[in-house]
């Protein structure tokens, strides 16, 4: 039988719908009154009538941010952390209580307070690490907060203090079993919270092969948790403190469930409101709910990008970044980056129209411009695709 996380998750539709729209017109009442962006009219008389209010886009965001430092003047309460994204974005961070809504999604993949989660996710400038751990302490869980690289140290951290659960991207996990199957070392992981990218099929049953349950949620550091898998693993169940419109790409019209459209997300949370915040990914509703007993709406999860924004190696890569790149090289004229896999790990290719031959010559600026380090393959000029694309996803999702 299934336990709950709370009883916000065994709601009924109505009753969660009326709680919701409480919440709601608190929330607008919160930014209205802040000025960080015009919201006509009174109160809303539904949930619905939310679909009227105006999309936030992260390059609005971003330029509110820029007119009105740090938050864009968005009331921000009980702040302790401020992170900063590509754009730069900065995001602000709480440490109360479960402020990013994860300890839910935690306690879905059956991590409890007899587990020691090895939290691989990034501690440096973004959100990542202390979402993961602030949703750690909100089900009571120990973390080692061991970041990203220095695999052998990691391998021998995650033996001698009998990690029992991993957060962190989903291929990074495979890099530390392989690591510790080369070293002779024996672990002690028997489940897995992974976000950031996609887990793949045929990585998830790797994983189950080695005796390890393997979850998903859909997260950003600007709203925490957005939906997350339960163990019927049947789409990802949307979080009970967000309201999530699936929208035409580029407008705020809701589609039809099944449609796949541009993920809209309004966040409860009454410390850092945003009202139809514009994820920029693509998704779904699916009809009915989950066979594991809770009851809110789900979505078929991440279905790629209604821009060209990627995320690689739990990482975006934005076309404006491109632009960057191409920008600081006189002889280069266009560039493009290919997004691929080999075996279960991310791969970037970065092409680059120039008549030079030296593909050396950009990896500083790729690593800088990108934030990531990849191939670079120098292609002749005008042999590039005339179709407008700067990044393009070669990946599968199937």
């Amino acid at each position: 039988m299934t336990k709950f996380f709370d009883e916000l998750e065994t709601r009924s539709a109505d009753q969660r719908a009326a709680e919701q729209l409480v919440s709601l017109n608190s929330q607008i009442a919160r930014v209205a009154a802040a000025g960080a962006c015009r919201l006509e009219g009174g109160p809303l008389t539904d949930i619905a009538g939310l679909s009227a209010l105006p999309v936030l886009r992260k390059s609005a965001l971003g330029q509110w941010q820029k007119d009105n430092p740090p938050f864009g003047g968005i009331a921000v309460q009980n702040l302790t952390h401020v992170f900063q994204s590509p754009g730069p974005i900065y995001e602000p961070g709480g440490s109360s209580h479960d402020w990013w809504r994860m300890g839910r999604f935690l306690h879905a993949c059956g991590i409890g307070a007899a587990d020691i989660v090895q939290n691989c996710f990034s501690y440096h400038l973004t959100p990542a690490g202390m979402i993961f751990e602030n949703g750690a302490r909100a089900v009571g869980a120990a973390v080692l907060p061991a970041g990203t690289g220095q695999t052998e140290l990691q391998v021998q951290a995650a033996h001698d203090i009998g990690i029992t659960a991993y957060a962190g991207t989903p291929d990074y996990l495979k890099v530390i079993l392989d690591q510790a199957d080369g070293m002779g070392v024996p672990l002690n992981i028997t489940k897995a919270a992974v976000g950031g990218g996609a887990l793949f099929p045929s990585l998830r049953q790797e994983y189950a092969e080695r005796g390890i349950g393997c979850l998903q949620c859909y997260a950003t550091a600007d709203l925490g948790n957005i939906a997350y898998e339960s163990e019927a693993q049947e789409g990802l169940i949307v979080d009970e403190g967000v309201i999530v419109e699936i929208v035409t790409p580029g407008t705020g019209d809701p589609v039809r469930p099944g449609e796949v459209g541009e993920v809209v997300v309004t966040t409860l949370n009454p410390d850092y409101p945003l009202i139809r915040f514009a994820a920029g990914d693509l998704s779904a509703l699916m009809e009915g709910v989950s066979p594991c007993g809770r009851t809110n709406y789900r979505i078929k999860g991440w279905m790629g990008r209604a821009d060209q924004t990627t995320k690689i190696k739990g990482m975006f890569v934005r076309p404006e970044q491109v632009a960057t790149l191409v920008a600081r090289h006189d002889e280069v004229s266009r560039a493009r980056v290919v997004a691929s896999r080999e075996g279960e790990m991310d791969v970037m290719t970065v092409q680059i129209e120039t008549n030079g031959t030296d593909a050396e010559h950009y990896t500083e600026s790729v690593a800088d411009t990108l934030k990531l380090r990849g191939r670079i393959e120098i292609v002749a000029k005008g042999s590039l695709p005339n179709d407008g694309k700067v990044i393009e996803d070669q990946r599968t999702y199937e």
